[in-house]
């Protein structure tokens, strides 16, 4: 991860040396999305951290981090097919539920189909998309987790 801020550091640097005043307006965009983003990020952070506290760990570990891998995938990807959330909400929860014990297939299952599958967002899409549209994507983007699931569990060593 070190290396990723070092490499960003010294992008910024050549892009300052490159042109000051497009890496200044760069800045102030990125700032300015970064306040948009901060109380969402903040509100879900607090709301999942209330709900992983009042959730005792031998439930979690029970439903989704025991032996039954398929049952943990399935529950995973129906509880995270249930909201849409980006990145960079989802990856800092997987990283709480792994902490947990919760199994890679079954965050990789949890994670993807929280950020490819939306039932909430089903209203939104069916008026930009249509519902045929946006029904068939649901579902594909519901087995693609799936298969990813099943390759990372096969990658992590936790299936066969």
């Amino acid at each position: 991860m070190v290396y990723l801020y070092i490499l960003t550091g010294v992008l910024l640097l050549v892009s300052l040396i490159k042109d000051r005043k497009k890496t200044a307006r760069a800045l102030k965009i990125a700032t300015k999305k970064i306040y948009h983003i901060l109380p969402a990020f903040l509100s879900m952070l607090v709301l999942v951290s209330i709900i992983l506290f009042l959730v005792p760990n031998s439930l979690i570990s029970y439903y989704l981090g025991g032996s039954g891998k398929l049952v943990g995938v399935i529950i995973a990807s129906v509880f995270g097919s249930i909201t849409l959330m980006p990145g960079f909400i989802s990856f800092p929860l997987c990283g709480i539920l792994l902490q947990k014990g919760v199994s890679y297939t079954v965050l990789s299952a949890f994670s993807t189909t929280l950020m490819m599958v939306g039932v909430i967002t089903f209203p939104v899409e069916k008026a930009y998309f249509g519902v045929k549209v946006t029904i068939l994507r649901n579902v594909m983007s519901y087995f693609i987790a799936l298969v990813i699931a099943l390759v990372t569990g096969i990658y992590f060593g936790e299936i066969m």
